[in-house]
């Protein structure tokens, strides 16, 4: 009878249940098949797995119903009747703890991030930049980085291209790189992001990686959904280019833990094949990097999308648990591409895997777990064990009434808009004087001068060397993110 430290899938064609041990689960994972063959219950049901064992699950919800995770089920019909043939389930309907996200705020707490924590890489992917665009990207964060201004938002980013445009001796040798095209094509694209509605993902308050991490009351792990049945048909590089963001902050900021009893945080992302759809390849090899070393940090990644060949090999070669729902083919093609699912699974001479691929019903699947020494076991043919919470989505009253009482209610529903790079820059346009033809504007001397002329040259000097250093070290930390974690930098102090 499978534990709690056990991810239990299902059970066999005999009954006998399929688990996985779950200290192996941050060694990664698929959940593949075509429309309509169960892969979203599928994620509902490991999304429960590792809640009861007190692990945090991030998701992404593509059409809407995954969140009857947050209500409990009613088993009726086949449900019941596949319920009633794993007696050692003990299936008990319940609800989870489920926190929900959604990027416009409309239908769960608004979910957020910054440009500096982003970094110019994953934001050129975004806006996807020419080799030159990107490079002018570069050195404009580079000067926000040099002169302490905060990029939280669009507005600011657009203001210090404009302020660059106004002023091109701040971009030192980095001037060439920011030619009139050049700026002109990143505001253009800037422009387009916001007619997509994305500057929503932008601002403060941020996403705290530790408001993931946190349990329930219950000691349960709780289950954060972002709503993305509206973003991935409407701005897919949006949804990819966070999760891409989310992959790098949580690789960026948790420390090593090696292989514990389980992990600490599940990853889904649903529709994957959009994470390296046109996916700069520095950046695509630099995501396969961190998606080898994360799970050191105690995080599982669980891909879902149609076919595995959606993903890179690089990608699948790591991948340790594989469910794989029911394929078709009607191509040469197709047929070609189902052999090679069926060669990915350690065979088993009681079937033979190619011919059950397509023949598999609703809930069941092709599954391949790893043994306790981390080798693969023996495909099995498997009925997926029906979830304990609701299939099928939650109403609008059920839904604003979970938003209601979730734990992190008013933390994140109202924006902040504290002094950043557009403030800075706006008010220095306001104070400069006006500009005499053949007379050089005298510069306004800044905060640490003015405090030096007020202290004496001794501690004035003391004190601007101090104020430049915090500077500094504050332009530093906002480069973080991708920067670092991807770029291979120094790590955030």
């Amino acid at each position: 009878m499978p534990d709690s430290l056990q991810l239990v899938i299902g059970a066999d064609l005999n009954g006998q249940p399929i688990a996985q041990a779950m200290r192996l689960a941050n060694r990664h994972g698929l959940v593949a098949g075509a429309t309509g063959t169960g892969k979203t219950v599928t994620l509902q049901r490991l999304a429960e797995a590792f809640s009861d064992a007190g692990v945090a699950v991030f998701a992404a919800d593509i059409k809407g119903d995954l969140c009857g995770l947050g209500a409990a089920g009613n088993p009726q019909g086949k449900v019941a009747e596949r319920i009633a043939g794993m007696p050692w389930l003990k299936h008990q309907p319940q609800a989870y703890p489920v926190t929900l996200w959604d990027i416009h705020g409309e239908s769960g707490h608004p979910l957020r991030t910054t440009l500096s924590e982003m970094g110019p890489l994953l934001l050129g992917s975004l806006l996807e930049l020419t080799d030159s665009q990107q490079s002018a990207l570069y050195a404009a964060f580079k000067v926000a980085d040099r002169e302490g201004l905060l990029l939280l938002d669009l507005k600011d980013l657009k203001a210090l291209l404009n302020h660059l445009r106004d002023n091109p001796q701040l971009l030192g040798d980095d001037a060439a790189l920011m030619t009139t095209g050049s700026s002109q094509a990143l505001m253009r694209r800037l422009a387009t992001l916001e007619q997509q509605g994305a500057e929503a993902l932008f601002g403060e308050p941020a996403l705290q990686l530790e408001d993931i991490l946190q349990p329930a009351a219950d000691g349960r792990g709780r289950i954060h959904l972002l709503d993305a049945s509206r973003l991935v048909h409407e701005a897919p590089k949006v949804y990819a280019t966070f999760l891409l963001w989310l992959l790098a902050e949580l690789f960026e900021q948790l420390p090593e833990r090696g292989d514990g009893d389980k992990p600490l945080l599940a990853l889904f992302f649903d529709e994957a094949h959009l994470l390296f759809a046109g996916t700069p390849k520095a950046l695509q090899d630099r995501l396969e990097q961190v998606v080898r070393l994360i799970r050191s940090k105690g995080v599982g990644v669980y891909f879902v999308t149609q076919s595995p060949g959606d993903l890179p090999d690089s990608v699948l070669a790591q991948l340790g648990l594989r469910i794989q729902h029911g394929l078709r083919a009607f191509t040469a093609k197709e047929q070609k591409s189902l052999r090679a699912v069926a060669d990915g699974f350690r065979p088993n001479p009681a079937f033979d895997a190619l011919a059950v691929l397509t023949e598999l019903g609703i809930g069941e699947a092709l599954v391949g777990t790893l043994q306790d020494k981390g080798t693969p076991e023996m495909v099995q043919r498997v009925l997926v064990a029906p979830p304990q919470s609701r299939i099928g989505p939650l109403t609008d009253a059920e839904r604003k009434a979970l938003i209601a009482s979730s734990p992190l209610q008013g933390r994140y529903d109202k924006p902040i808009d504290r002094e950043s790079a557009y403030e800075v820059l706006m008010g220095r346009k306001e104070l400069a004087p006006e500009a005499v033809p053949g007379k050089p504007v005298a510069e306004e001397p800044s905060l640490a001068d003015r405090a030096g002329e007020f202290l004496g040259t001794a501690a004035g000097q003391a004190l601007k060397s101090a104020m430049r250093q915090a500077a500094n070290q504050l332009g530093r930390q906002l480069m973080r993110g991708l920067m670092g974690s991807l770029l291979g930098g120094s790590k955030r102090r």
